[in-house]
């Protein structure tokens, strides 16, 4: 079948490396100590909603998981492109507590045969001293981190995410690529 499907141009879906967030909260020391970016405790997944009984149980069967976690508070929304964004929120001294539940999600999404949907995780973080906010980005295709930066509606701080993935390089895998460097204004996690 790999022959057929390489000759015929096909692909298989990637399937996503959900333990790379678990590198999130070291990274985050390393983010305070060095550009003084602190965790918001807001984190948010993001995929691509499937229609039928099975997506609408695995989607309630994530959201179960986080609303019994006591300590974290729970919202879905859609955006204007048709994703859910499932978004948690923790006390910003809890990231491994949020990584964790992001991971719960992500995890009961995969295993129920939606792993391929999985556009991406954000966690929040904020200038502990100023306004700037930093989304730094897992994108589950290519199992690579981006940092972003909005500054406002439309615009962002690219100075910041170079600064970032020079910080990051070393802990995180972060995507070469900077074509691949969404923006999502839209995302709960910011």
């Amino acid at each position: 079948m790999r022959f057929l499907d390489a000759l015929l141009g096909r692909t298989r879906p990637v399937q996503p490396d959900l333990d790379a967030l678990f590198a999130v909260p070291a990274a985050a020391t390393t983010l305070q100590a060095a550009l003084d970016l602190e965790p918001t405790g807001v984190g948010a997944v993001c995929f691509r909603t499937a229609e039928g009984p099975a997506a609408a149980r695995a989607e309630s069967e994530a959201l179960s998981l986080l609303t019994a976690d006591q300590a974290a508070r729970v919202s879905t929304s859609r955006d204007e492109y048709g994703y859910t964004w499932i978004a948690g929120r923790h006390d910003r001294d809890d990231l491994a507590g949020l990584v964790t539940d992001l991971h719960a999600v992500n995890s009961t999404l995969a295993d129920a045969g939606y792993g391929p949907s999985l556009l991406c995780t954000v966690i929040g973080f904020t200038g502990a001293t100023d306004a700037r906010r930093l989304g730094l980005v897992y994108l589950f295709k290519r199992g690579t981190f981006y940092p972003f930066a909005p500054t406002g509606a439309q615009t962002r701080d690219n100075a910041l995410e170079l600064q970032i993935r020079a910080q990051l390089g070393g802990e995180l895998p972060v995507e070469a690529d900077l074509s691949r460097w969404f923006p999502i204004w839209t995302t709960p996690a910011l």
